[in-house]
């Protein structure tokens, strides 16, 4: 049996974080989607994802697959029905797919023949961008009781204040709380993370592998390998991989009229209406802020951008955008390359050709946003 998390419908919408990873790769909690599913069914998954990025997640499937929508949460109940699945048969939440299972694994299945299968339970799924911080803090809670371990090994806590009342606080293997940091939970930090001295986080938030932060930071998620060290406040936000915000960069989370936020959507390509109040930065892979940067309420940047400048650049800055307030124009893919091979060797983190063909792939798709 090869269990596989295939994208489904919801990529697009979760878009600039997804031009560079499976949906399933995405983190909300404690763990990212495909790791909440390793846990529920005992075995390893895999990825079914966009072609171009197939490379750097293979996908290992043979004559018995049991392909899961990519976007679901796993929950006990919903993986045993997932196992129980024959082949050619197809697990559906009304309309929507949930899970199918198949001697044949392709990137554009025909559910015509398949038996649907009726799931009565609710589902709950990653739909957008906000979910992720929104549904973070009922994750954070869920996982803490999965992996039920406080301190992972070589953790490191320093004459800080940590406080569970609001939720779960977990801190990875070989991560470091530096002394005068405030932390209310629920708050994980990923494997060989860092909060800074002095920092102040209000859950719920999740800091991924290997992310440094600092300053103010409320209800915000960063992937890992991310960086925002420095004093300025991030709040009801999202980060990708290989982000970094500079000294007392800011983001607005809250409207100055308590209006409920507008927020682009790629799938649409508008300004949509998140309903939400809060909502602050989704930022794609490898893209920077200068010190002193401000983000208006409700910003998406997509994947290599370089901002900088006073005042506050546009609610929507597409990938591969360099400038600010006075205008952008287009980052070089060699300029951008030769900064994420720097970056990532910071961290012992070798830029492959895999790395670099996924970037080159992200520029020309996001060539009309840019050109617009």
């Amino acid at each position: 049996m090869h269990y596989i998390l295939f994208d489904g419908d919801r990529r697009t919408s979760l878009l600039p974080l997804t031009y560079t990873r499976p949906v399933a790769a995405i983190r909300t909690g404690i763990l990212t989607l495909k790791e909440k599913w390793e846990h529920h069914l005992g075995n390893p998954v895999g990825y079914l994802t966009q072609p171009y990025l197939q490379e750097k997640y293979p996908v290992e499937s043979g004559t018995d697959n049991l392909l899961i929508k990519g976007s679901l949460f796993a929950d006990a109940l919903l993986a045993r029905a997932v196992k129980a699945l024959n082949t050619g048969e197809a697990l559906y939440s009304g309309d929507a797919i949930l899970a199918y299972r198949t001697a044949t694994v392709e990137h554009e299945a025909d559910f015509s023949s398949f038996k649907k299968v009726i799931y009565e339970h609710a589902v709950r799924e990653v739909r957008n961008t906000r979910d992720i911080f929104s549904m973070n803090g009922k994750a954070l809670e869920e996982e803490f009781e999965l992996l039920t371990r406080v301190l992972e090994a070589g953790a490191v806590v320093e004459y800080s204040l940590l406080n569970a009342t609001s939720g779960p606080i977990s801190i990875g293997r070989e991560a470091a709380v530096m002394e005068g940091s405030l932390i209310r939970g629920g708050f994980a930090l990923g494997d060989h993370g860092v909060v800074k001295m002095g920092a102040k986080i209000y859950g719920p938030t999740t800091a991924g592998p290997y992310c440094k932060i600092g300053g103010e930071i409320n209800n915000s998620v960063l992937f890992g390998y991310s960086n925002k060290g420095h004093e300025g406040f991030l709040g009801n936000s999202v980060l990708g991989e290989w982000c970094n915000l500079g000294a007392d960069t800011n983001t607005s989370n809250l409207k100055n009229n308590y209006a409920k936020v507008r927020l682009w959507n790629y799938a649409s390509e508008r300004f949509d209406q998140t309903g939400l109040q809060f909502c602050g930065l989704i930022m794609g892979d490898h893209s920077k802020s200068a010190i002193n940067t401000m983000f208006n309420t409700g910003t998406v940047v997509g994947v290599n951008c370089n901002i900088f400048s006073a005042g506050f650049p546009r609610n929507f800055i597409p990938s591969y955008s360099w400038g600010g307030t006075s205008g952008f124009s287009t980052y070089l893919t060699k300029k951008a390359f030769e900064a994420a091979e720097v970056a990532m060797a910071r961290r012992n983190v070798p830029f492959t050709g895999a790395d670099k063909r996924i970037l080159q792939r992200v520029f020309e798709e996001s060539a009309k946003y840019r050109n617009s």
